[in-house]
């Protein structure tokens, strides 16, 4: 459906509270929005970690931040702020009952929100306006989506990021010449879509000797990251640069503007590298690259899910619900080195690029 109003409208609320990936898409939604509404100023609702990326590098963005670790605490202090403030439309992109409790406190005529098959945790509850249903959607194009129900048809998604200058003085310590960075960033927030710490070293060993790269470990503070990161330099026959838990959001966006390619398991690394046209091999076993791959390198993915369906479930990943996750232990066992290190091959032969 398209909504009836006269566009450009005057104030937009934008509600995406997380993860860091979805933020990721979120951006190159708002960048349709932009596009068509330039005099249109927008507000986004968003979670306190993924503020600490979306503030550096988008400066006419208003943000609220919302602590979803105090969620009480936080709906009180967020009516606070809110209370008086009205947006002539809210875009609700997020799928969860606490994302629904924000929304009540967001003053708008018009709540766009996901079509009803979609619309899980009681979204369409919180809503009075729709997008038009779709299935077998990547994350992304299912928020531009939002954009179509508003009359608006998007270009091919586009970033177009200002990066912040202390981010890119952080990547010039890094990538110090002109030889070929591999970032590896080995760990996702679920466990399971891990790769080994052995699998992991023994592509970085590949990456050095067959095509001469600079390898540099990147990741969060978390102890499960650090862990990951030395049991990876340990195994390595080759010298690492280990960088995990040592930068910013900002940073890491920055030293993969300058990097060549990104190892990655399903996390938000792997849509923040897409924002800046980073190649992504992504390792994909766990879950669904066609849905929640990094957009312009699903190509460039090793893509297991389907003989992940065929083990866990007994079943071809076609006949089973689009946003199946197969997060069994083992799981990533199904992507053998040989599978990267084609695809590394294949990309250093291409010198692929991306589309920003």
């Amino acid at each position: 459906m398209t909504l009836t109003f006269n566009p450009p409208l005057r104030h937009v609320c934008l509600l995406r509270l997380s993860a860091i990936g979805d933020t990721c898409h979120t951006v190159a939604a708002l960048r349709a929005f932009q596009s068509a509404w330039p005099q249109t100023r927008f507000t986004w609702v968003i979670g306190k970690l993924e503020a600490k990326l979306m503030t550096a590098v988008l400066p006419e963005i208003e943000f609220i931040t919302f602590d979803k670790s105090a969620m009480l605490r936080e709906l009180w202090r967020l009516r606070g702020v809110l209370r008086g403030r009205r947006f002539d439309l809210l875009l609700d992109l997020q799928l969860s009952f606490r994302a629904s409790l924000v929304s009540s406190l967001i003053d708008a005529p018009i709540k766009l929100g996901f079509d009803r098959a979609r619309a899980r945790e009681l979204q369409w509850w919180f809503t009075n306006s729709r997008i038009a249903p779709a299935t077998s959607e990547h994350v992304l194009d299912s928020f531009m989506g939002f954009a179509r129900a508003c009359g608006i048809e998007p270009s091919a998604p586009h970033w177009d990021l200002p990066l912040p200058a202390d981010a890119l003085v952080y990547a010039r310590s890094i990538v110090t010449d002109d030889q070929p960075t591999l970032l590896i960033s080995p760990c996702s927030s679920h466990t399971a879509r891990n790769w080994s710490a052995q699998r992991y070293a023994a592509l970085a060993d590949f990456a050095v000797n067959t095509h001469q790269m600079r390898v540099v470990l990147v990741g969060g503070p978390s102890s499960v990251e650090a862990q990951m990161g030395a049991a990876i330099a340990a195994a390595a026959r080759v010298a690492v640069i280990n960088q995990i838990g040592k930068d910013t959001l900002p940073q890491l966006l920055g030293l993969m503007s300058m990097s060549t390619v990104l190892l990655s398991p399903d996390s938000g690394p792997a849509h923040m590298a897409t924002m800046v046209a980073l190649p992504v091999i992504g390792l994909y076993a766990a879950t669904n690259p066609s849905r929640a791959g990094p957009y312009y390198s699903r190509s460039w993915c090793v893509d297991k899910y389907d003989a992940a369906a065929l083990k866990y479930l007994g079943k071809p990943a076609a006949q089973i619900p689009w946003t199946t996750k197969i997060e069994r232990s083992g799981v990533m066992d199904l992507i053998g080195v040989s599978d990267v290190t084609s695809k590394l091959d294949a990309l250093m032969a291409e010198g692929a690029k991306m589309r920003a």
